[in-house]
């Protein structure tokens, strides 16, 4: 699926010269921070990142250019959801206990590869559309250093 968003994206962009994603296409970080949370085993994550450096290394995922992040703090999170009755939010306590770990994660990439993270939705694209295309997208080097880069997770 996320490779499928992948393609979709870089169509787009060679449409348009711009794709953004409501998302981060990689979704690499979500087993992570199960693991993190201990939800999931840590095999979870294991197996996915094996399958996402396949397709890093046949150029059917890699990095966004750019990340827009924004970790809503518990207390805010509690406001949208109850303000928002039409979202059954089913995962909701499990998805806030996400944000320790997720600000890990993307922490790491910044460390990794300055500029690549905005820790803030800016006031107008102009940011993102700035950003030119980045030609370590599917660098699984650099994969593999974002691995070493993470907190260690234990079994």
């Amino acid at each position: 699926m996320n490779a499928q968003r992948w393609t979709q994206a870089l169509v787009l962009e060679e449409a348009t010269d711009l794709a953004i994603c409501d998302s981060d296409p990689l979704k690499l970080h979500y087993s992570w921070c199960l693991a993190a949370v201990g939800a999931e085993p840590i095999s979870r994550f294991e197996h996915e990142f094996a399958a996402v450096r396949e397709m890093f290394l046949d150029r059917r995922l890699g990095f966004a250019d750019v990340v827009l992040l924004s970790i809503p703090d518990p207390q805010r999170l509690l406001t949208q959801r109850n303000g928002d009755p039409t979202r059954r939010r089913r995962h909701f306590d499990l998805h806030a206990r996400l944000s320790d770990p997720l600000a890990e994660w993307y922490a790491a990439v910044e460390r990794l590869d300055p500029g690549r993270v905005l820790h803030r939705f800016p006031e107008n694209l102009d940011v993102v559309t700035q950003v030119p295309p980045r030609p370590d997208r599917c660098d699984v080097h650099l994969l593999d250093r974002l691995l070493d880069e993470l907190p260690s997770l234990t079994r």
